[in-house]
């Protein structure tokens, strides 16, 4: 079983922890569903599309934009497992036009769908979640995100979604304080995913030079993994958090024992949230 397992395996009763991970069918998502899965988690993770070589648990096909689907989800997990441990808030509606140099008026306006598949949709998922995390000893919601929350990076649409989920992060901790819930926000570094290491075929080395800069989609599993068994996660709670940094704090590294590095110099810290409170 993996280390959330072991450290809690009295505390959370004799089966293994249950975790949803949305937008899992590919990219971060897959590689997060698959590197908790493989750390004795019982996953369930959402995609529009959902195949049978996922290799990790249970794929649900699902359209986040229907809030009552996302409902039956939660509601699907309460009936199956009985519990909740954690969610990964990770969908998003990402489009292939996102990359452009183009300024945001000459793209398609379906980039904005970010901001409903990606920051709404994350909110909504929590909602759901919330009831189930609160009867559980210890309950984490984790949403992936990336310096784009605080540099410029792929246009406003992007930029809007990436800062509104660290303080979607931020804003909920304050309602989860004095609770067994907590949150945080995560971003991610360059991903090595399956369309990424396709743009560098017939040229390995450049593949590999590259990768020292980036990190595996399931690098970030194995990092949530581990906070969900910090001590300290209560006092991690609201925050905004590098994944490399956190991997860093628990002694993780990436495959071929790569260290990924943190981009904090280059791309900007996270925002500190005001601890001011206004009800």
């Amino acid at each position: 079983m993996g280390s959330s397992y072991r450290l809690y395996g009295g505390l959370m009763g004799d089966t293994a922890p249950v975790a949803v991970v949305t937008g899992a069918s590919r990219g971060a998502g897959r590689g997060i569903a698959t590197a908790l899965a493989e750390r004795g988690w019982q996953v369930y993770g959402t995609g529009r599309t959902v195949g049978d070589d996922q290799g990790w648990g249970t794929g649900v096909q699902l359209d986040h934009r229907d809030d009552d689907a996302v409902g039956r989800l939660f509601d699907r997990v309460t009936a199956e497992r009985g519990r909740l441990d954690l969610l990964v808030n990770n969908a998003a509606a990402i489009s292939d036009d996102l990359v452009s140099a183009k300024p945001f008026w000459q793209k398609p306006r379906d980039l904005a769908d970010v901001l409903d598949v990606g920051l709404r949709s994350s909110y909504v998922a929590a909602w759901h979640a919330a009831p189930l995390l609160l009867e559980r000893p210890r309950g984490l919601i984790v949403f992936t995100s990336s310096p784009g929350s605080v540099c410029y990076m792929h246009g406003p649409a992007y930029g809007a979604q990436k800062a509104g989920i660290d303080k979607m992060a931020a804003d909920m901790a304050v309602d989860f304080r004095d609770t067994t819930v907590a949150t945080v926000s995560i971003w991610m570094g360059i991903l090595l995913t399956d369309k990424l290491r396709s743009a560098f075929d017939g040229n390995p080395d450049a593949l590999e030079r590259f990768a020292e800069q980036a990190e595996t989609p399931e690098f970030t599993g194995r990092v949530i993994d581990a906070l969900f068994s910090d001590p300290a996660l209560a006092e991690l709670s609201g925050q905004t958090l590098i994944g490399a940094e956190l991997a860093d704090r628990y002694g993780i590294t990436d495959s071929g024992g790569r260290t990924p590095p943190s981009h904090r110099q280059m791309l900007g810290a996270p925002r500190v949230p005001s601890t001011v409170v206004v009800r």
